[in-house]
């Protein structure tokens, strides 16, 4: 009777852990969407990091990704100072990194391969030649397996992952290019490309500017933040913490990203607030640290500003003082990539000769974000 029960036992167990098991098509339709969102960040293509994907977590039921949301099989590695478990790979009890959610283990994919040297052949491949992508990855040592291409490149034909790599690209048919355009990342870093809808640079490696004697980059929307400080050789949380920023992640619109500390204060004692424009703009532009911008006008970091608003970029100013700097009713202009004096002086139909008696400027160079008064 023992025997009985503990066979019974035995395979009602074996039943349960079977139907835990998740299908490779499950897998690929809980986890696309990420993919796909990683290739517009990063520039890896989904059909490669779902293919992985596959492969590293035995589509979804390896015991490494049950107990640490790894993905990836990325080992720990010097530099890793987040959780971790161990697992036997190719030796006993090797340190593997751990995640609280499978979003993190993608994204934390997606940071590795971008910014380790010796994958940076991938990015100079097309986004949608996977075959150089599985081949690629193998000659830059990312796994040990000889045959890793090749199983890449079958999960990715049997499964049609191509499709999500097309789809992140807008070449999809039927896919909206607006709701997934390749992360400009791709084509900004790899082939230095310019953003024909801006006047602004996304070869970020070669623009370096300085704001308030602090140097930044002027960035175009799309471009990755990770990107920004690979190429400027930054570390990423500095770079996090000189914009004031959280977390990573792609820029949502044309911004100057600083390279090292914003000053206290600036270099003009007010400045005027334009369309368009956040508190948080402002500082960026003026290479001024938020909080002090804030301090000094009373704001909270959530407080929208009027139009015409003249914030003050200094502390103790005094009362006679403020009232002379209100210029609510002098129009400026921000000088935008290109300009120069003759073109702004067209613009606001007065002389050259005006503009640098207004501004007391010395000499006919100009800086972009420069303000300039631009009537009496």
């Amino acid at each position: 009777m023992r025997k009985c029960w503990a066979v019974f036992l035995s395979c009602f167990i074996t039943i349960c852990t079977c139907a835990q098991r998740i299908t490779a098509e499950q897998y690929i339709e809980q986890y696309k969407d990420i993919a796909i969102g990683e290739m517009k960040r990063m520039g890896i293509p989904a059909a490669i990091t779902l293919a992985q994907g596959l492969l590293e977590t035995e589509s979804g039921n390896s015991e490494l990704v049950k107990k640490s949301n790894n993905h990836f099989g990325i080992k720990c590695k010097n530099t890793w100072t987040g959780s971790s478990v161990t697992h036997d790979d190719d030796a006993t009890g090797e340190c593997f990194r751990a995640y609280e959610t499978a979003e993190e283990s993608f994204k934390d994919h997606s940071n590795f391969l971008r910014g380790n040297t010796r994958y940076g052949s991938l990015f100079k491949l097309a986004v949608t030649d996977y075959r150089s992508w599985a081949y690629g990855l193998k000659r830059a040592g990312y796994a040990t397996n000889p045959l890793y291409p090749e199983i890449l490149i079958k999960n990715i034909e049997q499964y049609n992952l191509q499709q999500y790599t097309l789809q992140g690209s807008g070449e999809s048919p039927g896919a909206d290019s607006s709701l997934h355009p390749i992360d400009s990342v791709i084509t900004a870093t790899i082939n230095n490309v310019k953003d024909s809808s801006s006047e602004s640079t996304l070869d970020v490696a070669n623009k370096i500017l300085t704001i308030n004697k602090s140097k930044c980059v002027l960035a175009g929307k799309g471009v990755s933040l990770l990107v920004i400080a690979i190429k400027n050789k930054v570390n990423l949380n500095k770079l996090l913490e000189f914009n004031e920023l959280a977390e990573d992640g792609i820029l949502a619109k044309d911004q100057y990203v600083y390279l090292q500390k914003k000053s206290k204060t600036g270099e003009k004692d007010h400045y005027i607030v334009q369309e368009g424009e956040g508190i948080y703009d402002i500082a960026q532009k003026n290479g001024i640290q938020l909080q002090y911008l804030l301090d000094y006008n009373n704001l909270k970091n959530d407080d929208a500003v009027r139009v015409g608003t003249t914030l003050f970029l200094k502390p103790g100013l005094k009362p006679a003082d403020k009232e002379k700097a209100v210029l609510n009713k002098v129009k400026m202009h921000i000088v935008a990539a290109k300009e120069g004096l003759y073109a702004i002086a067209k613009k606001y139909n007065i002389t050259v000769q005006q503009l640098k008696e207004w501004n007391k400027l010395s000499s006919d160079e100009l800086k972009i974000g420069q303000q300039l008064i631009v009537s009496e």
